[in-house]
């Protein structure tokens, strides 16, 4: 977020953001900064543009708290992941228990792994950028930047819209058909 005039944006992000939700992918940005933060939250997101690319459309889930109890949970105590599991949680539970709305995440702390874990995001689709601007994959450096990940966005993160997608994929490659019953 720019406070002090500084860009707090990494070089590509908007290109690979765009070209995730073209492949048919929602995004939801989430900060555990405070209520009172919401607006200049949204205002950033709204108007990062790189290259020619803005960020795609979503919803901004923000800490319901007030601006000092979010600077304790996040400054002092140092646990903004405590309201992050539990807002993913509660949105997960919107969905059928047997899936997971959520297909990947990308933060840029340690705590922002601990709480896509929680809520079931495999650890090679958590994408954490560390201070060097390099992109950590379980605990290893993989890419150098958000830029070197769009050359992967189809592999990552195949189309949703594709019939062959659809037809191979993990869940109809390896279900097992109905069963036979006698009547």
């Amino acid at each position: 977020m720019p406070l002090v005039g500084m860009d707090w944006s990494q070089e590509g992000v908007a290109r690979l953001y765009s070209a995730i939700k073209e492949n048919g992918y929602q995004l939801m940005f989430l900060s555990a900064r405070s209520i009172s933060q919401a607006y200049i939250t949204r205002q950033f997101l709204l108007n990062l543009k790189q290259d020619g690319k803005a960020l795609p459309d979503g919803p901004v889930v923000i800490s319901p708290d007030g601006l000092f109890p979010s600077l304790y949970r996040e400054v002092i105590r140092r646990v903004p992941h405590e309201f992050k599991i539990a807002c993913l949680e509660d949105i997960k539970a919107l969905f059928p228990s047997d899936s997971n709305p959520f297909y990947a995440g990308f933060g840029n702390r340690d705590t922002d792994e601990i709480s896509y874990l929680k809520v079931g995001i495999p650890k090679g689709k958590i994408f954490i950028i560390n201070p060097k601007g390099e992109v950590v994959v379980n605990r290893h450096v993989q890419r150098k930047s958000y830029t070197s990940i769009h050359s992967l966005v189809h592999g990552m993160f195949p189309s949703m819209t594709s019939s062959e997608q659809e037809d191979f994929n993990s869940w109809n490659y390896w279900k097992l058909p109905p069963p036979t019953i006698d009547v």
